[in-house]
């Protein structure tokens, strides 16, 4: 039997939908990666905690709509896109396929590894390559597999315990806050492992779900769905709102912290409602776009240029923290506060957005997104240049 590996989708034919929801989150997760950075005498859930009435607002802010749920819907928009990437080959056989998948699991591995060493020891690429190492056999599981599957892991992730980062009084180690390029290099080649190989276990319901969805195309048919898309992003986000408010208002001070029992009760609680949060988030941008139609302006384009390089742009989000947070460069981890340092994840987002514009406008696709799909896809794909839409 013969087969045929299908080339990725061209720009000028992409849904607006996940492209826009990536671009969007990628300024979610520059607010929840770049706090953690912060030191302070008391520190609890990656917040300093003797900050200003304003730092308070902002912890608020961030602790309830952007900790533990932007990262949810990169992975349901992950598994969305490998479900995508699957039903293009048609005419390929279920090895062929896994073959496939594997190659940019490959990639994925590689570049998240020297990410997490040479940049930001809190990588997820790499873990999303050990995800999709798995993935690849899932992509042939029924719906009904899947949909258990994202069932008992988001029960696993809400289960009373010590693990959520939300209730960890640790200030940064070592290995996000290198003293010099040996500790730089011995912490994080040993810290970074550990998060690839348990990161997939908080990225499974997420990556399951957006499996399902995207054999229906779901985010990319947003008048089908709409009505299961209006739900999903009522009772997504309102869970994650309500959710996130045992620990969101103890991060701004203003209920004590309990006891460590309850801690472990409102940890977990805040990490489940952040996914689907992060289900509720891609919900409403699907709906934005569909709501959007084709009067897209420069803004829109440009944020959907940032989701269709969403791979360079996180990437380039971390050579700013790098040049700011190292003690051996900067060193404003112990200068900047919760406030300033939103202030300079939103600018950073920003800046990317305006990159990847300039980038569309000029036919250009991203590095990293060039080297995945031609690890991927092989040479033949013609991946340097692009048609601006």
């Amino acid at each position: 039997m013969t087969t045929r590996t299908s080339e990725p989708t061209a720009v000028a034919t992409r849904a607006l939908a996940p492209d826009l929801a990536r671009g969007f989150m990628l300024l979610f997760i520059a607010l929840a990666n770049s706090h953690y950075f912060l030191r302070g005498t008391s520190v609890l859930g990656g917040y300093p905690r003797e900050g200003s009435p304003v730092d308070s607002a902002v912890t608020w802010l961030i602790s309830t709509f952007v900790d533990g749920r932007a990262f949810p819907m990169f992975g349901l928009l992950f598994g969305y896109g490998v479900a995508r990437i699957v039903s293009r080959q048609e005419d390929s056989t279920p090895r062929s396929v896994r073959r496939l998948l594997w190659r940019r699991s490959l990639a994925l591995v590689v570049v998240g590894s020297l990410h997490a060493v040479l940049l930001y020891v809190g990588d997820i690429l790499a873990a999303y390559g050990v995800l999709l190492f798995v993935g690849a056999w899932m992509v042939r599981w029924k719906d009904r597999s899947l949909l258990l599957t994202a069932a008992l892991f988001l029960v696993l992730v809400s289960l009373p315990g010590g693990e959520s980062s939300t209730i960890s009084t640790d200030p940064p180690d070592g290995a996000l806050l290198p003293a010099d390029l040996l500790t730089m290099v011995v912490e994080r080649a040993q810290t970074a492992p550990c998060i690839a190989l348990l990161g997939p276990l908080g990225f499974m319901c997420p990556f399951a779900a957006g499996l399902w969805a995207g054999r229906r195309r779901i985010l990319e048919q947003p008048e089908r769905y709409r009505a299961l898309l209006r739900v999903t992003a009522s009772v997504g986000l309102g869970a994650a709102v309500l959710g996130a408010q045992p620990i969101s208002l103890m991060l701004a001070g203003v209920v004590p912290v309990p006891d460590r029992p309850a801690q472990e009760l409102i940890g977990p609680l805040h990490d489940a409602t952040g996914i689907l949060g992060g289900f509720g988030y891609a919900a409403a941008v699907s709906l934005l776009a569909l709501r959007l139609g084709n009067r897209r302006g420069s803004v829109v384009n440009a944020i959907a240029a940032t989701g269709q390089r969403s791979m360079t742009c996180y990437l380039m989000q971390s050579v700013i923290w790098t040049l700011v947070f190292t003690p051996f460069l900067l060193d404003l981890s112990g200068t900047l506060t919760v406030t300033t340092t939103a202030l300079l994840a939103l600018a950073t987002w920003t800046g990317t957005v305006l990159l990847a514009h300039q980038m569309h406008r000029r036919g250009h696709r991203g590095p990293f997104e060039v080297l995945a799909r031609r690890v991927t896809y092989g040479r033949r794909v013609r991946a340097g240049r692009v048609q601006p839409s």
